[in-house]
């Protein structure tokens, strides 16, 4: 195996507390649901009755979506994506943690990172079936910028929270909802914000579900990860947030801290990775050396585990070669692959792993691949945790690796 170039040397840096998060997806809305989903090995997986699709695969429908309600004054940002994303905020007591941090830091001093796909193309896709017959044009209601433009989820959380700090939509493909992070952490290690909102949203749309059908990479029956016979991905859609600040120090017993992160491309292709998963390697290097953390010391890693055949392989041998024994899962077959939001929903679930001592095991998954020498993970079990890592990798080689923790007495 071709090795990568090393990563640059990096010194540890502060860690950043998680303070407060949440998630809803097909396996749950909130917390509680979900690692009750996750403890009992439930997927939310089911054959795609979304809209008028007629695509023979299995989706992660998020239900009650149609039945959130923006308030009346950001009726602007009215799209599927937007009221995933309020459904989401809405749990946890998430929104009532950010509306403290506001009258603590000030709403200039808090940013807002959000990481999105297609944001609200479903939107767009509505307005092109109501165009003007005569003219083509869309209908006078129509906001792309409030809608279908990446920037509009990180708009409607600003606005929904009253924030004035910096905020940015990360649009990387499957690596954004990782990636926020980095942008949270970058600012306030300038010390232009205090704290930050950062997250995921990704919700289905037509685009996403024939495109991907398109590409031949949907599979029909609910996604296998690592399995020997996987056959392809199964499309989620979830919201994910969470508040990140300074960590005290000490950190209190049990704080979950965000101890690295590790970022690279890989240039090697528009849709597929390194066959070495060379890029891979290196977020997850980048990752353990700014956090100080040797891979001996990861209890287990949340795999980016798609269940297509060159993502699994690829992510296989990073691993293999890096934090070969290490148990590790994908839990991709229980929410399906939420794209844009992956990221920060895995990060969320390796959160509750760390707080609840949980290794989760993969769903669907019944012969791991034995070309992959990994110590893939069948079966869920409590274990404690001080160490996790959460892989992101998106489309065209973009990578991102988080390291978490939960803070022992003293860290």
């Amino acid at each position: 195996m071709t090795s990568p170039p090393r990563p640059p040397h990096t010194h540890p840096v502060s860690p950043l507390h998680l303070s407060h998060f949440t998630a809803t997806s097909c396996i749950g809305t909130g917390l509680d649901d979900t690692l009750s989903a996750l403890r009992e090995q439930r997927g939310g997986l089911a054959p795609c009755r979304f809209a008028d699709v007629r695509l023979d695969t299995w989706i992660g429908e998020v239900p009650g979506v149609d039945d959130v309600a923006l308030p009346p004054a950001l009726a602007g940002f009215e799209c599927r994506n937007n009221r995933l994303a309020l459904l989401a905020l809405e749990q946890d007591a998430f929104a009532d943690r950010v509306r403290e941090a506001v009258a603590r830091y000030g709403a200039d001093r808090i940013g807002v990172f959000l990481g999105t796909s297609t944001a609200g193309v479903l939107q767009t896709e509505l307005a092109y079936r109501q165009r003007d017959p005569q003219t083509g044009a869309l209908p006078a209601g129509f906001s792309y910028a409030g809608t279908h433009s990446p920037y509009s989820l990180p708009g409607f959380v600003r606005a929904y929270f009253g924030l004035k700090g910096p905020a940015a939509a990360v649009s990387s493909a499957c690596s954004s909802g990782a990636k926020v992070f980095a942008s949270a952490r970058r600012l306030m290690e300038a010390g232009l914000i205090d704290a930050a909102v950062v997250g995921g949203v990704d919700s289905l749309c037509h685009t996403t579900l024939y495109g991907f059908g398109s590409l031949e990479l949907l599979s029909d029956q609910p996604c296998r990860p690592f399995d020997a016979d996987r056959n392809g991905i199964s499309i989620g859609e979830a919201a994910a947030f969470v508040l990140v600040e300074r960590a005290p120090e000490p950190a209190p017993e049990g704080a979950i801290l965000l101890l690295g992160i590790g970022e690279s491309s890989d240039a090697h292709h528009m849709s597929s990775p390194h066959p070495e998963g060379l890029g891979a390697r290196m977020a997850m290097e980048q990752a353990l050396a700014s956090a100080g953390v040797a891979p001996a010391q990861v209890g287990y890693v949340n795999l980016h585990g798609t269940a297509t055949r060159a993502n699994d392989t690829a992510e296989a041998r990073a691993i293999h070669a890096l934090l070969p024994g290490t148990p590790c899962s994908s839990t991709k077959g229980a929410t399906g692959h939420t794209l844009g939001a992956a990221g920060a929903l895995e990060a969320v679930i390796c959160a509750l792993a760390l707080r609840h001592g949980l290794l989760p095991g993969g769903i669907n998954t019944t012969q791991v691949d034995p070309a992959l020498t990994v110590d893939y993970r069948l079966a869920s079990r409590d274990q404690p945790l001080r160490h996790v890592l959460s892989n992101a990798f998106g489309f065209g080689g973009s990578n991102c690796s988080l390291l978490l923790g939960r803070a022992t007495g003293g860290q």
